[in-house]
């Protein structure tokens, strides 16, 4: 009997052994991929966060997270997501369907029809919030007008509301009609953001805290609700960024835009370890109930995110060499992002860079998750 316990405890110390000497090896071979994709292009650094099947989870990094002081890149350093921000808005809005209290096909005029500004909108009455999370409600991106971007550069500090951003599109004509078509646009998730602190009566950030990131631990996430942001990396924007003018996006410690205008449209900073953490998450269905989860992944053709792209309820849907992936991409001034969720193989990817400057990055963000999926998924020798 004492020598069955002992082969027993024997067997469980070199199992564990070997899963450490797996772990250390699959590390060093993710590594080592990063450190040959920042080598082959020019952006600063970068980050990359990996949740196994097992649920074991990690984070390396590369570079710099300051080109000019040659400060190294720690996987803890923080940068903005960009719109990966709008899968917080998502899974927020989906707890409040599940309870009752927003409808995923309700007009959108049952939650903002009293607003003054609500009828100049294009296509108001006709709006759902599923068109909204699905982006087919016709409503174009606002941060990309003209004048917008002149008076966020003529007025850096400047604390914007939700119905200051969408006024940037009142009264012009839609693209097409509501549900017929599909234009991926900041202001669907500026207007969600509106309906949930309608149907609250909170600030979206403290009832997204109190639903999401406080219970499921994201420690490292935080809103982007300032100029200063604590442990947010310097960005790099390139020389003709129309976002503020400047290359270094921080400067002596504070933005040269306040990024609080992103909201729900984004809004959050976070670490790629913590984003992959966050992918297993929102698309297993944990950060609301799983009963919404396949309205959640049917996605509508999306043309701009590829041939086979498709967009859900906060989900980008791609078909890769290694399965189908569920996730999403973001974009701010100095930074990249992107995360992705496998659900063939339980496994979640996530790579930031704090550069936006695309053609420094040598490949798509989404090509380099691929490629260290494949070397995860490799089996072993």
């Amino acid at each position: 009997m004492r020598k069955t316990i002992t082969l027993l405890v024997l067997c469980l110390f070199l199992a564990g052994a070997v899963q450490a000497q797996n772990k250390t090896a699959l590390q060093n071979a993710l590594q080592l991929k990063l450190d040959e994709w920042h080598k082959a292009a020019s952006f600063p650094g970068a980050t990359l966060g990996v949740v196994l099947a097992n649920g074991e989870s990690f984070g390396l990094a590369v570079g710099f997270s300051d080109r000019d002081a040659k400060k190294p890149m720690t996987p803890n350093d923080r940068m903005l997501a960009g719109s990966v921000g709008k899968t917080f808005a998502a899974a927020t809005a989906l707890q409040l369907i599940s309870e009752g209290k927003i409808g995923l096909d309700d007009k959108i005029e049952k939650y903002l029809g009293r607003e003054p500004w609500f009828a100049r909108l294009p296509n108001a009455k006709d709006i759902t919030v599923r068109q909204l999370m699905n982006h087919t409600s016709g409503l174009v991106r606002y941060e990309f007008k003209e004048q917008f971007t002149k008076d966020l550069t003529a007025n850096p500090d400047k604390i914007w509301k939700p119905a200051e951003l969408v006024a940037y599109l009142l009264d012009e004509k839609a693209p097409f009609e509501a549900g017929k078509g599909w234009d991926y646009s900041d202001t669907n998730y500026i207007v969600l953001g509106m309906i949930i602190e309608k149907v609250t009566g909170k600030k979206f950030y403290d009832e997204a805290n109190r639903r999401l990131i406080k219970p499921l631990k994201l420690t490292d996430t935080i809103p982007q609700d300032g100029p200063g942001l604590k442990g947010v990396v310097q960005g790099y924007a390139g020389p003709n960024n129309p976002f503020g003018g400047t290359d270094a996006m921080i400067v002596n410690g504070k933005f040269a835009i306040n990024p609080q205008f992103e909201w729900t449209g984004g809004g959050y900073a976070s670490t790629a370890a913590d984003l992959a953490r966050w992918a297993r998450m929102i698309y297993e269905g944990k950060a609301f109930s799983p009963s919404l989860l396949p309205q959640v992944l049917e996605g509508v053709p999306a043309p701009m995110l590829g041939r086979e792209g498709k967009y859900g309820l906060g989900v980008i849907i791609r078909k890769t060499a290694v399965g189908t992936s569920y996730g999403h991409s973001g974009f701010f001034p100095g930074y990249m992002t992107d995360m992705m969720y496998f659900p063939e193989h339980k496994i979640a990817v996530a790579v930031q860079v704090n550069t936006s400057v695309g053609r420094s990055l040598g490949k798509p963000l989404g090509r380099v998750l691929v490629e260290m999926m494949e070397i995860i998924t490799k089996p072993a020798p």
